[in-house]
């Protein structure tokens, strides 16, 4: 049986059991929301017989999230399907599996089920795309991973600088493009010029609300004519049936984790706020737990539950705070919290609709910075721009104004010019509408 049908029947049948529930003994708690389909950039691909990519060399850039509703990968389907020329493979970070850790990659090889050469192109810069496009023969580059919606996520990135490769030798670049799983509206502080790096290369907020292809196009217009000397030849294949305001659990499409310590929607959902925390020395942001940025704590002996409790106290919308101690097995660049009694907090949204998780980070930092142990992540590789925290934010601003005593609000209120002035300019690349027309 299909798993579109079985969870077709599975809501149905769920829903006539609650409604007859219902009427003995009415309980709202117990509805079962609708599942809303949804097909991909890639289902409508499959759907066309792969026409857009008839009589091209392709390419594909992908990993374990570029799969349809079955979890047959795009990669598989075109070299089952008989009608299109599949010739390379490009792994971004984390690898063409997903199994790298942060920072890692899976190295160059030959992928088992298909026979095809996989290239590594984790961190490769425009030269590098460049080079391997014209070493691997493509006409045509697709690009299917799944994104979580915040700008220090680097899939974004990869997406970016092979379009200004494929733009600079004159190739195709098609996007399959997916719903991003936190929805469609742009949060967060505008990375700013002289801070640009490799979680943060363009001027976008840290939260856009884009899907790929909505970036895509975006990149295309914005930045490509200055970078490449020219746009991409971009074909975006776009969803059917999202909208800007549904998130992950509210669709049928599948989550596959893009990223070892990225395992559920719940991860993306609290991720472009509780990220911040890989730019603080002191406190680990979860990596190692198996509730990754959203166990946030530091060292037992530093901090307590006072920090829980101050949270819980500023009444923040849709979120609450569960006291928390653990010990991570993991944490990436932050050795000195392995394996050791971490005292913290446990993020817990308790309304999607009102969460902010940038506002909701920033009360965080906030409150951690009360404690004499709380320290700003060094960039040791970069003395020019010395804090990690600022690349992640797009600027000193926000490390200055918690280290001066500014409060939440304070720090908020001084990106709103900024945050407005971006969705203006993305507006015209928008794909989905929060409506539907009927």
């Amino acid at each position: 049986m299909e798993r579109r049908k079985f969870l077709t029947g599975t809501v149905a049948a769920g829903t006539l059991g609650a409604t007859a529930a219902a009427s003995a003994a009415p309980n709202p708690a117990l509805a079962i929301p609708a599942v809303r389909r949804v097909d991909t950039g890639l289902d409508v691909l499959v759907g066309s017989g792969f026409a857009v990519l008839a009589g091209q060399r392709v390419g594909v850039i992908s990993n374990p999230t570029g799969v349809n509703a079955e979890y047959q990968h795009l990669v598989d389907l075109i070299h089952g399907s008989g009608q299109v020329n599949l010739v390379a493979a490009f792994g971004p970070e984390h690898g063409f599996r997903g199994s790298a850790q942060a920072g890692g990659s899976e190295g160059t090889g030959i992928d088992a089920r298909t026979g095809i050469i996989v290239y590594d192109a984790y961190g490769a810069s425009q030269a590098k795309w460049a080079e391997l496009i014209t070493r691997s023969g493509v006409d045509t580059l697709v690009f299917d991973i799944q994104d979580v919606g915040a700008r220090f996520y680097t899939y974004i990135w990869t997406m970016y600088d092979s379009m200004v490769a494929a733009a600079r030798l004159g190739k195709r670049y098609v996007v399959l493009d997916r719903p991003n799983p936190i929805g469609g509206r742009a949060y967060g502080p505008m990375m700013t010029t002289a801070y640009t790096s490799g979680v943060g290369k363009k001027e976008i907020v840290q939260q856009h609300g884009m899907t790929v292809g909505e970036l895509a196009r975006f990149f295309n217009a914005e930045f490509l004519p200055a970078e490449a000397g020219r746009q991409v030849d971009l074909h975006v294949i776009a969803c059917r049936h999202w909208k800007r305001d549904k998130l992950a659990g509210d669709t049928d499409v599948p989550w596959v984790l893009p990223s070892p310590n990225m395992p559920t929607p719940d991860t993306a959902l609290v991720y472009p706020g509780t990220g911040m925390f890989e730019g603080v020395a002191s406190i680990t942001e979860g990596r190692g737990t198996t509730r990754p940025f959203e166990l946030i704590g530091g060292l037992a002996a530093d901090f307590d539950y006072h920090w829980g409790d101050r949270l819980n106290a500023r009444n923040l919308p849709g979120v609450e705070f569960r006291e928390a101690y653990f010990a991570p097995a993991f944490a990436g660049q932050k050795p000195q919290l392995v394996n050791k009694l971490c005292a913290g907090v446990e993020v817990k949204v308790t309304d999607r609709a009102a969460y902010d998780p940038i506002l909701t980070g920033v009360a965080m930092l906030v409150e951690a910075h009360r404690y004499p142990a709380f320290a700003w992540r060094a960039d040791t590789w970069d003395p020019v721009r010395p804090y990690w925290i600022d690349k992640l934010t797009g600027s000193p601003r926000l490390r200055e104004m918690i280290n001066a005593g500014a409060d939440v609000d304070e720090v908020v209120g001084a990106w709103t010019d900024e945050l407005a002035d971006f969705d203006r300019r993305r507006r015209p690349y928008l794909l989905y509408l929060l409506e539907e027309p009927q």
